[in-house]
């Protein structure tokens, strides 16, 4: 059978069974247990052993013959065993099911309870009398009515099905080429079996986890599963333990970018390392947001603030002898008087407009609860490559003439100047643009040379870039020594060798001088004798071996020890900086290999020693011009950034202190024991502040060691880390209480960003799977945008809280008229239609309003909000709104109610307990306290006006409260008027208020007109506000975290 041996029992990946279900159904709580350790088993690292066996071993392991692959018959049985090669779909929540939780949650709840009471009670009241008020029904309407447009305007806004899996499904491929019985045959990816005998090349995607048993040239792109930049070569060689970093095994649907490779299929479907991937994003459980939190904590206070009022004046109202009847419409009545009506609207329009907001600072949030959830973040875990850099590789360094030059990595590259002049450059230059595989794409001659696009891996093209704005022309230099043969680079040679045609360009001189390049347009010259050079870039180590001599200043030296300690020297500081290094050197061959010598690069004809080795070009993907500042905001703050990244330790390490993630004079404990010339482990623990953990030492700790780390180091770089692990470090900060933000672009880094508080994804360099289980998406990829958004955070929860204080405020000069209605037994001094005027009318754009006010001074350098104990409504701002600004405006609208039935002849005193008489609809002459009659329907005239009046003076009282609720801390005339909607919004309402009072016709909805001089009656109590509380501040301001600030600041 060939290579096969004899056939066995195949065990996918002998990792984690398909989580297909199987067998009969389970119990529900069966079920859980089952869910939860089937997420416990996926959290695990892959274990996985098939990447050590030897050919015969995987032949008999997988029962297949390497050469003719299974049989068509076997393929199918084992097909049937295992099932399609394709990712289990999600349990998904029906569309119906969101808009009910839209409908029906949070906030909506409240607000159809009040509904539901307010049918109640006209049930009840219809029921016992003959011609009851309709109040209670236009309430209960109004309050459905504002339910249900509120939640399918959030459903709208928040419409988003769980598409993860759908993106998921976009990576896989259609078609595998698979032999079977000793035919290539195409087939259908999902009819894909374990022991398959598959073959790929460049652009196909991978159909499966594949073991390679042949490859030529093969280069995968493993970006999506590793986060790393450059395509990886893929052999047949067992090279790491890790079977993520080995290269003999290609995983499902990474992409071939070149070459060609044959492989055995070791896992299918959900087995495979990308199923696992899926499996565990989708049956990610998703926490209860801030906001959502706030909101649940509001609204048990304020069912338990209307609840114990309700009870209380239900019992007070029967000992002052109301029937059973009327003390549950009492009961009834405060319940729904407490109920913020439009305060549902008001967050949610809050929300949106900071969400459009966001958007235009390059922040697309997708669930609108995320807004605020940014403002919170404590801790932010964020990827390297795209996010902190500019994901280009950049040319950084360059050593030649035994001396390191800086390059311009800046995203404008303006150009550093260094030794342009020196010979040896002129050559370095020529090998790095000649001996290069990547071009610019077409017709891109108008963009700057940075900004252009190029077609070659991202090493290459950062050289292409280099030597085009540093040097020359690559194109003419191309054309004036075209290339004749080439060994393109791998894993195995470690260098790239090509042959180009030699062209002098001045008079021979002996071997170098044919190199001066100083001023090549000038001594360009054709030569006779049509010789080859044969130039050479590779790793440095290796291409230092090939070499003899090395240039120095343009001269051809003999290679000694001392040139050797500097190459290390040079090799060994660039490599530190986290810098990706390549070496350079050429050979010009002797004038037997002229014009028309037939190269032959698989059985080598020319001599590939004795070089001359010219200098090295350092590369790196450098951070973003922004980054360090924002990420100096959010330590200023108090937020942790840490680095969780795929790439190697030594690059993340010199990219965190690149940004200030490790700032600058932090040690990580290698630093101090290189410093102090000590091992490692005698390091005092306590001295360390910078930590860079390698995945594979997170690999083998538990949660209590990765919480000692998290708790114990303030600036920390994870790298070279798997999936499975950036979502256990997620888990770990949530575990001591930090709100998480997570940002990532590849499909590795979406368990995590879905179980982060707020997953953020890249827009530009971000995977369609990233970006479905993320909650906000920065459309330009710039970590600096992520502070920009916290800034807006921190503001909508600012702003939200002085929404809530504005509006909880007239909470009481509206439950205050009903509750010495039933106590004092006067005439209802505001009636339900006139509440709703101002809770669904006058106020609602002046709360908005508040969505727009700019910050206040202090608000970045206010700390991160700690949810358990900075509450979106505490006892502090229900404090200052019931009990303080709330009062003076019930004062007010008692003051306006009281002066009217004076005017029209009813004195206070007169009005105690008279209100049986004042309802009885037969008595027609009722007395004043001037002895003038009344009847029922002047009575009920004169307490319309009375119910207007104190309407309006309620909207007087709300300018001023208004007004001070543009700022927490500091007085108005710092902040300035300035917000243009709000000024709009006190316009509004005094309209408004004016239109519900004076146009004919408004007396069916109980309202009259009213003398100009009853406007003025509240406009003293307005002034009250407004001077009270500039004072109080004031004081909060002079006497930080003293009595008046602990007791008000809210």
């Amino acid at each position: 059978m060939g290579l096969g041996g004899r056939k066995g029992t195949v065990t996918p990946h002998e990792q984690n069974p398909s989580p297909r279900p199987k067998g009969p159904k389970m119990g529900k709580r069966k079920m859980k247990r089952k869910n939860k350790r089937e997420m416990e088993e996926l959290k695990k690292e892959v274990v996985m052993d098939d990447h050590k066996l030897t050919l015969d071993e995987l032949s008999t392991k997988y029962s297949v013959d390497l050469t003719k692959g299974h049989s068509p018959e076997e393929a199918q049985e084992i097909l049937a065993r295992d099932g399609p090669d394709t990712l289990s779909p999600p349990t998904t929540t029906p569309g119906w099911v969101k808009f009910c939780k839209q409908l029906f949650g949070g906030f909506s709840l409240l607000l159809w309870t009040g509904a539901s009471l307010c049918f109640v009670a006209y049930g009840i009241q219809l029921y016992f009398h003959e011609d009851p008020t309709k109040d209670n029904l236009y309430l209960g309407i109004v309050l459905t009515v504002v339910v249900i447009i509120t939640g399918c305007f959030s459903y709208y806004q928040e419409a988003k099905s769980s598409k993860i899996m759908e993106s998921f499904k976009t990576m896989v491929p259609q078609q595998a080429l698979v032999i079977r019985g000793g035919e290539k045959i195409q087939i259908p990816v999902q009819d894909l079996v374990v022991g398959d005998l598959v073959e790929v090349k460049g652009g196909d995607r991978i159909p499966a986890d594949i073991w390679l048993i042949s490859s030529q040239g093969c280069k995968v792109d493993n970006s999506s599963l590793t986060g790393e930049s450059e395509p990886q070569s893929h052999s047949s060689d067992f090279t790491n333990e890790n079977p993520l970093e080995t290269q003999n095994i290609c995983f499902f649907s990474t992409n071939c970018v070149e070459g060609t490779a044959r492989g055995i299929v070791i896992a299918t479907g959900d087995s495979t390392v990308m199923g696992r991937i899926a499996s565990l994003t989708s049956g990610l459980a998703v926490g209860q947001t801030p906001i959502a939190a706030e909101i649940e904590h509001f609204i048990h206070l304020i069912t338990a603030v209307a609840v114990f009022l309700g009870v209380t004046f239900f019992g007070l109202s029967l000992i002052l002898g109301y029937s059973w009847l009327e003390a549950v419409i009492f009961l009834i009545g405060i319940i729904v008087a407490n109920v913020p009506e439009g305060l549902l609207a008001t967050v949610t329009v809050c929300l949106t407009l900071t969400a459009k907001r966001m958007a235009r600072k390059n922040c697309l949030v997708k669930n609108l609860e995320a807004v605020e959830t940014l403002g919170s973040t404590s801790t932010i875990c964020s990827d390297k490559t795209g996010t902190l850099t500019q994901n280009r590789m950049t040319v950084a360094h360059l050593w030649f003439d035994r001396t390191i030059y800086e390059a311009d990595t800046s995203e404008e590259q303006t150009g550093n100047s260094f030794a342009k002049g020196s010979d040896t450059w002129c050559i370095l230059a020529r090998i790095a643009g000649l001996c290069n595989r990547a071009d610019f794409k077409a017709n891109q001659e108008y963009l700057p040379i940075a900004k252009r696009a190029t077609a070659g891996d991202a090493s290459e093209s950062a050289l292409l870039k280099f030597i085009e704005q540093s040097y020359s022309s690559v194109k003419e230099m191309r054309e004036k020594s075209p290339k004749v043969a080439d060994i393109p680079f791998n894993s195995t040679n470690k260098y790239q060798v090509q042959n180009r045609q030699r062209q002098e360009f001045c008079a021979w001189q002996g071997p170098i001088k044919a190199f001066d390049w100083k001023e090549m347009s000038i001594h360009l010259r054709e030569d006779g004798s049509q010789t080859h050079v044969l130039m050479m870039k590779g790793a440095p180590e290796r291409i230092l071996e090939f070499c003899s001599t090395y240039l120095l200043k343009g001269q051809e030296y003999p290679m000694d020890d001392e040139m050797k300690e500097a190459f290390q020297n040079a090799y060994v500081e660039l490599g530190g900086l986290g810098e990706r290094v390549l070496g350079f050197c050429f050979l010009n061959l002797p004038n037997t290999y002229s014009k028309g010598f037939k190269f032959n690069t698989d059985e080598i004809n020319f001599p590939m020693d004795n070089l001359c080795f010219v200098g090295l070009i350092s590369m790196i993907d450098p951070p973003r011009a922004a980054v360090p500042d924002a990420v100096g905001k959010c330590r200023s703050v108090g937020i942790k950034v840490i680095m969780v990244t795929g790439d190697h330790p030594i690059t993340a390490k010199a990219i965190a202190k690149g940004v200030g993630i490790i700032s600058e004079g932090t040690e990580t404990a290698e630093d101090i024991a290189a410093r102090l010339k000590i091992p490692v482990s005698q390091v005092n623990a306590r001295d360390v502040k910078a930590i860079v953990v390698h995945g594979s030492e997170l690999k083998n700790m538990n949660s209590e060691q990765l919480d000692e780390i998290l708790q114990n180091h303030t600036e920390i770089v994870f790298a070279r880390t798997s999936p499975q692990q950036k979502l256990i470090i997620v888990e770990g900060c949530q575990r001591l209480g930090a709100i998480v933000a997570v940002t990532g672009d590849g499909v590795n880094d979406s368990p995590a960003l879905k179980k982060a508080d707020i997953g953020i994804a890249m827009g530009i360099a971000g995977s369609d799977v990233s970006k479905q289980a993320a909650d906000m998406i920065l459309l330009d990829d710039n970590f600096a945008s992520i502070v920009t958004g916290m800034e807006e955070g921190h503001l909508i929860f600012d702003n939200l809280k002085k929404s809530i204080a504005y509006t909880l405020t007239r909470n009481i000069p509206e439950i205050t008229p009903f509750l010495l209605f039933i106590i004092l037994g006067i005439p209802l001094p505001l009636g339900t239609i006139t509440i709703l005027c101002i809770d669904l009318g006058t106020d609602m754009v002046p709360a908005i309003s508040l969505a727009y006010e700019s910050a206040e001074s202090d608000l970045m350098k206010r700390a991160p909000r700690n949810p358990k104990t900075d509450k979106l409504v505490n006892d502090r701002l229900t404090g200052m709104a019931y009990g303080q600004i709330g009062m003076i405006q019930a004062l007010a609208g008692f003051f306006t109610y009281f002066v009217i039935l004076a005017e029209n002849g009813f004195k206070p005193t007169d009005l105690l307990g008279i209100r049986i008489s004042w309802e009885n609809r037969y008595l027609n002459d009722l007395e004043d306290s001037y002895g003038q009659q009344w009847t029922y329907e002047q009575r009920k005239v004169l307490e319309f006006t009375c119910q207007t009046a104190f309407f309006v003076s309620i909207v007087v009282v709300q300018w001023a409260d208004l007004i001070i609720c543009k700022t927490r801390r500091n007085s108005v005339f710092q902040q300035g008027m300035t917000n243009k909607i709000l000024i709009f919004g006190i316009l509004e309402e005094t309209f408004l208020a004016a239109f519900l009072s004076y146009t004919p016709g408004m007396d069916v909805a109980l309202m009259y007109p009213l003398k100009i001089t009853w406007w003025l009656c509240a406009t003293p109590y307005s002034v009250l506000i407004f001077v009270y509380d500039e004072i109080r501040k004031l004081i909060n301001r002079r006497h930080p975290g003293g009595w008046l600030e602990k007791e008000t600041y809210y």
